[in-house]
């Protein structure tokens, strides 16, 4: 083996070189993943998503995404919804779809799909094909585009925000608040900083906006069960629960994400929303909804008795 030995004068040129390059590559994050699970655990649950979804059912379903090329919603050049990026966020959820069986799966698949259509549903009631076919349509929460400062808490010490940054709801399930920005950077990238700095990339790179309503779907937030916990059949109500009239099925899962505004208002049901996705989800899927598919008559997890 020969080693090759450099001049002086031409290392000083090597070194000067590639600082010299340095100095023009422009400050953006560098996205490195932590590694969660084997390489053969991180695709099961592709294997299960598609029993029940390919290419064809996904433009099917959201044919005016954002992004999308056949679609008139040109609100962005990339189709950063796109089925491949779902596939590719998956990886690191191999638990996602695991149920007791086949119903409660499609029950999931339909519920998951459901609450990321409204809360990113472009659609209205004459829509063209229809208000449900509208979802996936925005990618960061409207009236926030330049930044909402409400969504900073500097109560979490652990996860203080970054002055100038904004932490609005985005991606699928609209991600919102740096608590919660922190603690997805700290699942996905192995440290609270990358998305605290730039919670910019859950609205720019595909497959972390889905890896974001993911993490949120997969993991509980005391009081509260996971949303996967609920709708694959794992989760029963304890005496904290029960007082609160909180029962396994959908109604749980609206409760988990946004209880606090839509949950213990004893209004009847309405077809343009959550429940109505869902529904409009288990039909396609061949599945019924199930029971305690309202949260009308519950209070929030957190409320005071």
């Amino acid at each position: 083996m020969k080693i090759l030995l450099l001049k002086p004068v031409t290392l000083l040129l090597l070194l000067f070189t590639v600082f010299f390059l340095q100095s023009f590559i422009p400050d953006t994050p560098i996205i490195k993943y932590a590694c969660h699970y084997e390489i053969d655990s991180s695709i099961v649950a592709q294997k299960r998503v598609l029993l029940y979804l390919n290419q064809k059912k996904w433009d099917d379903l959201f044919p005016h995404r954002n992004g999308n090329k056949t679609s008139k919603n040109k609100a962005s050049s990339v189709d950063i919804y796109s089925f491949a990026n779902f596939l590719d966020a998956l990886k690191f959820f191999p638990e996602f779809l695991v149920a007791k069986n086949t119903t409660l799966q499609k029950r999931e698949l339909a519920a998951f799909l459901a609450n990321m259509a409204f809360e990113t549903g472009g659609g209205w009631p004459k829509a063209p094909d229809g208000y449900f076919k509208w979802g996936l349509y925005f990618v960061e929460e409207k009236g926030c585009e330049s930044g909402c400062a409400q969504y900073s808490d500097t109560t979490k010490k652990d996860w203080m925000p970054v002055y100038g940054q904004s932490y609005h709801g985005r991606g699928p399930l609209q991600l919102s608040w740096n608590v919660n920005y922190g603690q997805f950077s700290a699942f996905l990238f192995g440290n609270k900083d990358s998305l605290l700095d730039h919670p910019n990339i859950v609205s720019q790179n595909g497959m972390v906006a889905f890896a974001s309503a993911l993490w949120f779907w997969m993991y509980p937030q005391k009081p509260k069960p996971s949303c996967h916990a609920v709708m694959s059949g794992y989760w029963q109500p304890n005496h904290y629960d029960s007082l609160r009239n909180i029962l396994p099925g959908f109604g749980a899962v609206i409760n988990i994400i946004n209880g606090g505004i839509e949950c213990g208002n004893n209004q009847a049901e309405e077809k343009y929303s959550r429940i109505g996705y869902y529904k409009y989800f288990c039909k396609y899927f061949n599945v019924t909804p199930g029971s305690y598919i309202s949260c009308a008559n519950q209070k929030p997890f957190n409320s005071v008795l």
